[in-house]
């Protein structure tokens, strides 16, 4: 498994994961596909701005992405999400990818503590925040696409990457 940024040739891609009802099936339903074309816009400018990290997961033996973990920030926190297509669940990419996106952010040093906020009824996703050494804050409301969901409200403090001074 390796991240890479989201690419202009990923909209099929998005198309899978954001219009599937099963994809979509914690999040609200699936996207209506002609809002995905500017979601991936979207994204890929605040890749071009550095303002966000929008990784495709990417494995050695499939000619296409299956899936992404993002980051980025708020006003005032950071929240990291995550998506694999179906076909590809239950294999521990989303782990995988998920603890190499908080690895590259550790060593990058500027995004703080991060969130997540997994339905409460996502299983698998909290199951990720647990494994990938989130602590736990509580359950609160959260939106997502205009409908708002009872979330889980994870934490992951980062450790300081280590100074080259202490050598």
């Amino acid at each position: 498994m390796r991240l890479r940024d989201v690419e202009r040739n990923d909209l099929e891609v998005y198309i899978s994961m954001r219009c599937d009802p099963v994809m979509m099936a914690e999040l609200g339903g699936p996207q209506p596909r002609e809002r995905v074309p500017r979601q991936l816009e979207r994204d890929l400018q605040t890749v071009r701005d550095d303002t966000a990290w929008i990784k495709m997961i990417v494995v050695d033996d499939v000619d296409h992405a299956v899936g992404t973990v993002t980051l980025y920030s708020h006003e005032d926190s950071s929240e990291i999400g995550w998506m694999v297509l179906p076909e590809f669940q239950g294999r521990g990419l989303a782990t995988e990818a998920v603890r190499a996106l908080l690895d590259l952010a550790r060593a990058d040093g500027r995004w703080g503590p991060i969130h997540a906020y997994p339905t409460t009824t996502n299983v698998a996703s909290n199951a990720i925040c647990r494994a990938a050494g989130f602590s736990l804050r509580g359950q609160e409301e959260t939106e997502f696409a205009g409908q708002a969901f009872v979330s889980n409200h994870w934490v992951f403090n980062p450790p300081h990457p280590p100074d080259p001074r202490d050598r």
